[in-house]
């Protein structure tokens, strides 16, 4: 492996302008088909398998021309201090808001609150559903123009009006200032770490360049694959994210090579035959860790996770062939200030903060590893109390108009008012179809738990009806995740006496399903991801422990981020510092989504931080002095790294819808866990304690594993001529 890519990297660099013009032709070639290929498609979430998934799919057959998750605006009308809504002049405003809300080309219904006596007890409050021909993905500007005006307009009369319901959701994630942020501090860390604008911007630019090349691929390939606005998202974060990180080790290398007297050439085929070697293994466990997330079985995760691997497959490419092409095109630009100055490049011999570091672990690994897994334990703990949930409109922010919404329906309604269950009854083998919904509607409401059932309605063949069921508790609320559990269980009795079936969906059963299929495939995943990552490991460390801690130590860093987001989000325990408004249970993807990018991450600075102190100890060194050599060249790069993600996916976190500030949070606590924390701690004091033993490995397996020689052993024999160079080293300094 050592051997290839330092002929690779050799003959990028003497080739650069050929590979500058493959890429330039690469990136011209996938933008092209982007532009003429068909638009992304806006997919809506699916989860199969689930009993409310099925449900919906059985709406959808049965009641043919009408969509099952078609769009739906609640709006809410509330009266003046001291009136009702009944009040002549109040009641003629609402009436013809909701007239002219029917108005819309996409509308199907706009049902006033007085024909469908959707008033509340106290009169104070009413309700008007708007439902439209088409998904919420699928409505156009001008639908969302139309309402927004008709609700503005009623305003003017002077009623409260606010307005819920997927067609005012709003669309995507941040809008791209979050990613500038972190794009400038990562311009700043990467300043600092190489003092040299062009190794800070080198990295920058080839991160661009990948990014470039698979969003451009994924668009091109979007109408073919069926792939969604959405499956981009990750794909872009994770490209950025690792195209940084690989460019940044190799540059660094590259320098140190300089600094032993290499010449540009051979300094940069050695900096791809061992850096670009452990990039390739980074590599390879991050896109372990996102193809893995078929296992979860959400097609859109799937095509999220497959879309972003291929970004981080674009993005190994670029650090192997790309960045040394581009170090051909300026060798010493990358170089520090001072060595462009001088003339003279010398290795510094001079204790650094890493090796410091390094020292005192291994002067107190006990104490360090107890403080390291007790500390990161003790923020594991809540994890245990994990709810998984979709948190709704009572998450957002009380500046928005779903939130007032919200609020709105729960004081005038009761709190289950705001997450309806939907019923459907497949009546088709019952010999009275009408009796038979009749009959189950009232079990149903009967069941404890339920406030009340709406009237059935039945599908043009007169053997499916669909009636909603108002909890009495909030949508988030265990008791309503106990609630819908109960009516399932009743199934089979109600189902035995009347001859028809019913399922259980609606937007609060579809997320207690996805919630619990969700948990359920976490173990699962984590068996498969941390499985293959283990072997894989074994492969390139070539021993047994070292693996088993790194998976271990992951683990504890992901517990420990998960514990942190309970605390704050679930707890609510310095949710206010965030700006987060109201605590609840957390997404349901929040997990996954923090296993799968955390450990392709955290698995990057394990392979890159060890394989330099197994580089050092292939070469000779003892066990003590691997470490601390490993710490004096990688130590500082990894932190600048960590750095990064950390600023990248915090700045997340000053965006005003709450679950993106959970991911962020999340992810950030996590990188910040696992690199400083796990390996910056963990990992010296275990391999201190261990010795020798940490690169022991069966003499059986040490002959089965095939070997790949990423430290670069085969680079450093005497036998190996290196070929001629004929790139320009620094001058003299004066010349």
């Amino acid at each position: 492996m050592a051997t290839f890519l330092y002929r690779l990297g050799r003959l990028a660099f003497r080739r650069r302008w050929y590979v500058a013009l493959v890429w330039a032709a690469v990136l011209a070639a996938v933008g092209l088909g982007s532009l003429k290929a068909p638009g992304a498609v806006d997919e809506e979430f699916s989860m199969p398998g689930i009993e409310s998934q099925q449900a919906f799919d059985l709406m959808e057959q049965r009641f043919p021309g009408a969509t099952a998750d078609s769009a739906t605006a609640r709006v809410v009308f509330i009266a003046p201090g001291g009136e009702k809504v009944t009040a002549a002049g109040n009641k003629t405003s609402i009436e013809k808001a909701v007239a002219g809300l029917g108005d819309g080309t996409q509308v199907a219904s706009a049902v006033d609150p007085f024909t469908a006596k959707t008033i509340s007890e106290d009169g104070t409050t009413a309700f008007a559903t708007v439902t439209y021909k088409v998904g919420a993905n699928d409505l156009t500007d001008a639908s969302r123009g139309h309402l927004e005006r008709a609700i503005d307009q009623a305003r003017d009369s002077g009623l409260t009006v606010e307005a819920g319901g997927t067609a005012l959701a709003a669309e995507g994630g941040p809008g791209g200032t979050a990613e500038v942020i972190g794009v400038a501090i990562a311009a700043v860390v990467l300043l600092i770490t190489f003092g040299s604008l062009a190794a800070a911007g080198l990295p920058l630019l080839t991160a661009v360049i990948g990014v470039g090349v698979s969003m451009a691929t994924i668009l091109t390939l979007a109408g073919a694959l069926g792939l969604s606005t959405t499956t981009g998202t990750l794909a872009m974060m994770l490209g950025l994210a690792v195209g940084i990180d690989y460019a940044l080790f190799v540059v660094s290398r590259y320098r140190e090579e300089r600094a032993r007297g290499r010449t540009p050439q051979e300094a940069t085929g050695l900096a791809v035959g061992t850096a670009g070697s452990a990039v390739v293994f980074a590599g390879l466990t991050v896109v372990i860790a996102l193809a893995g997330l078929a296992v979860v079985g959400i097609p859109m995760l799937t095509k999220m996770g497959l879309a972003a691997a291929g970004a981080v497959v674009v993005a190994v490419l670029i650090a192997l062939t790309v960045v040394p092409a581009l170090l051909g095109f300026w060798p010493n630009a990358v170089l520090s200030r001072r060595a462009r100055r001088s003339g003279r490049i010398e290795e510094s011999t001079e204790t650094n903060a890493g090796t410091r570091w390094a020292r005192f672990v291994l002067r107190r690994p006990i104490p360090v590893l107890l403080l390291g897994v007790v500390g990161l334990g003790a923020l594991a703990l809540p994890a245990a109390d994990l709810q998984l949930g979709m948190p709704g409109d009572e998450a957002k922010p009380t500046s928005t108009t779903e939130r007032r919404a919200y609020d709105a329906l729960a004081e005038g309604f009761g709190p289950g008012f705001n997450g309806p269950l939907t019923i459907v009854v497949d009546a088709k083998g019952a010999p009275d179809p009408r009796a038979a919904a009749g009959t189950i509607a009232k079990e149903i409401g009967g069941t404890e738990g339920v406030v009340s059932v709406s009237p059935a309605r039945f599908n043009d063949a007169g053997d499916t009806a669909v009636f909603s069921a108002v909890p009495a508790t909030a949508p988030t609320d265990e008791k309503t995740k106990n609630l819908v559990t109960t009516i399932r269980d009743e199934r089979p009795g109600i189902e035995s006496g009347t001859g028809a079936s019913y399922e259980v969906t609606g937007t609060t059963a579809m997320n207690i399903d996805i919630a619990e299929k969700v948990q359920a495939a976490l173990v699962p995943y984590l068996i498969v991801v941390v499985g293959l990552a283990i072997v894989l490991l074994l492969v390139v460390f070539r021993s047994l422990l070292v693996p088993l801690k790194a998976a271990l130590g992951f683990l504890l860093s992901v517990l420990a981020s998960l514990g942190a987001v309970v605390v704050v989000f679930q707890q609510g325990h310095g949710a206010e510092l965030l700006g987060v408004e109201q605590t609840g249970p957390i997404m349901s993807l929040m997990p996954i989504f923090l296993v799968g990018i955390v450990f392709g991450l955290a698995m990057d600075y394990e392979v890159f931080l060890v394989s330099r102190m197994r580089e050092a100890y292939v070469h000779g060194e003892s066990p003590a002095q691997a470490v601390t050599s490993g710490f004096r060249h990688s130590a500082r790069v990894v932190v600048a790294a960590a750095l990064i993600m950390i600023a990248v996916f915090a700045g997340f976190i000053g965006e005003s819808d709450s679950m993106i500030k959970m991911i962020g949070f999340g992810l950030a606590s996590a990188v910040l866990f696992d690199a400083f924390v796990v390996r910056m701690a963990i990992v010296p004091a275990v391999l201190a304690l261990l010795g020798d033993k940490a690169w022991w490995l069966p003499k059986w397996l040490d002959r089965t594993l095939p070997r790949v020689d990423v430290e670069g052993e085969a680079l450093s024999r005497p036998e190996r001529e290196p070929l001629p160079d004929t790139a320009p080293d620094l001058e003299p300094a004066g010349t």
